[in-house]
């Protein structure tokens, strides 16, 4: 694509930027004197949630002034380019205050209304995942060399790891009819929920991640990896898109027999 410079550019500085954040977060974790405070719809937020939107966005505006920010922690800014990042500081705000490792910073890039790259850096594992369009889906583990992020090729559900985050989302949407049936043909379950989940598809671990509930900043950065993977991101329609407020990251292979069951 002709933009491909500037947002190669952008996804440069958005890894530097998550790494800071995440250098930013450490302290934090397992801390015994970590504050935890409660949103207006009652999910949980702490200093290290806000420090690291906050360094994010200092960080990708003293480079791109002109881009817009939709993020978890603080107001939208509108911006001029036709970019805007898409910021959740910490997917996983619950993991976290547990003292759990398998929460993610997550950045994505949009730029004209369609998603075009994005970092997921899991600050306690020291790994980090990220992907722009055309340019393939990376994974780089601690200091080693990034390896290209694939999803697997398991075709048959019997074979197949299903994860998901809670499974009380679903008793709360009356779907847990669907949520038996994955399990019951899933050859494996797993509650390792979050962009830990999706990014576990993106990288070959399990087949599918489905989330009933999700929020734009929870699928933004995750749209380009799953599609630059090798698979997909989608609401339970089928439509890939960041403001359904569900969705699911699925092999190629298992992507139509998924979307049979939760339709």
């Amino acid at each position: 694509m002709s933009e491909q410079p500037e947002i190669s550019r952008r996804l440069e500085v958005a890894l530097t930027a998550t790494q800071a954040a995440a250098e930013l977060i450490m302290p934090h974790y397992q801390s015994a004197d970590l504050a935890v405070e409660s949103k207006g719809d009652e999910s949980p937020v702490t200093v290290a949630d806000k420090g690291a939107e906050k360094l994010i966005r200092e960080r990708l505006f003293d480079v791109f002034p002109d881009d817009s920010v939709l993020g978890e922690e603080f107001d939208d800014v509108e911006g001029t380019s036709g970019y805007r990042w898409v910021l959740d500081p910490i997917d996983g705000t619950k993991s976290f205050i547990h003292g759990v490792p398998l929460f993610g910073t997550l950045a994505g890039l949009e730029y004209d209304g369609r998603l075009v790259a994005g970092v997921c850096r899991f600050p306690a594992l020291n790994e980090v995942v990220y992907a722009s369009l055309g340019e393939g889906a990376w994974w780089q583990r601690r200091d080693q060399k990034p390896v290209a992020a694939r999803v697997s090729d398991i075709s048959d559900m019997s074979q197949a790891l299903f994860c998901t985050t809670t499974i009380t989302r679903w008793e709360q949407i009356g779907r847990t009819e669907a949520f038996h049936d994955l399990c019951t043909k899933s050859k494996l379950t797993r509650g390792w929920g979050d962009c830990y989940g999706h990014i576990l598809v993106a990288t070959g671990r399990a087949e599918v991640m489905i989330d009933p509930e999700l929020s734009a900043w929870d699928c933004a950065a995750l749209i380009p990896i799953m599609v630059e993977a090798g698979g997909d991101f989608v609401d339970w329609t089928g439509k890939r898109s960041m403001h359904s407020g569900n969705g699911l990251s699925v092999n190629a292979a298992l992507k139509d027999e998924i979307l049979a069951i939760l339709q």
